[in-house]
């Protein structure tokens, strides 16, 4: 399976929380074309002449821009989401509550609150690489009782569509890190970092042997993470940038 897993790193978060505001009451307003060049500009130029701006760095456009494209993005992908999540009995953060020794037949199963706002990775049967999830489309139940769900991934139609098992290939979509969140990565963390080969680039979870604490500057963290891929055993070291926090529970 030749692809990438799509996924948006926070390349610029310095915004005043007076701006984020700002941004996010815009981007609420019917009709309006938040991620239009010249609208950008304008407003990155406003950003700039404030007084919440002095002293700080000065805004570009395209951060501005990126900004607005990033969160129309998420909405429209949890809109995705939701939609298909309707046509499932039971959802996958519902499967895993079914006892290991259920009926093969199918279950009367549950819809869970808030669904909107839950984003999923699943496990690829093909190359073992986690990659988003866009909808959940269909769910079955083995004779052993094992719940697996049909997935479409990011960016790949149906014919890239995927059994995988709700059990031990479905979870909660794994977070960039931002630049000062490099201390909560400790040694013995499992991660979803992104390996990168001469012939293919995917995410595999991984095991972080050790660290090499150094002091930021102007490009972010420094710091070095010494990582062992789970599925091939492989090491290397990795900045900050190619790892992901898995989701708690």
């Amino acid at each position: 399976m030749d692809r990438l897993r799509p996924r948006e790193r926070k390349i610029f978060s310095g915004f005043t929380e007076a701006e984020i505001e700002k941004m996010e009451k815009l981007l609420k307003e019917p009709g309006k074309q938040s991620a239009d060049h010249e609208f950008c500009k304008k407003l990155t130029r406003n950003f700039n002449c404030s007084k919440g701006r002095a002293g700080k760095p000065i805004l570009k456009w395209t951060e501005v821009q990126s900004w607005f494209e990033k969160r129309q993005q998420e909405s429209h992908s949890k809109d995705n989401l939701l939609n298909a999540s309707k046509k499932l009995l039971v959802v996958p953060e519902a499967l895993p509550l079914i006892k290991e020794n259920v009926s093969p037949q199918m279950p009367k199963g549950e819809k869970l609150p808030e669904l909107s706002e839950l984003q999923f990775e699943a496990r690829s049967t093909k190359d073992g690489a986690w990659y988003d999830v866009d909808a959940f489309v269909s769910h079955r139940f083995l004779s052993s009782g094992e719940a697996e769900v049909r997935v479409r991934f990011v960016g790949y139609g149906s014919e890239e569509d995927e059994w995988v098992s709700v059990k031990n290939s479905v979870r909660e979509r794994s977070l960039p890190l931002e630049h000062s969140e490099c201390q909560k990565v400790k040694v013995g963390d499992v991660v979803l970092c992104f390996q990168e080969r001469s012939d293919q680039a995917r995410h595999y979870d991984a095991c972080i042997l050790e660290i090499q604490r150094k002091l930021h500057d102007v490009r972010g963290c420094r710091c070095l993470f010494l990582i062992r891929y789970q599925h091939d055993n492989t090491e290397e070291r990795v900045r900050l940038k190619r790892l992901c926090c898995r989701a708690t529970y």
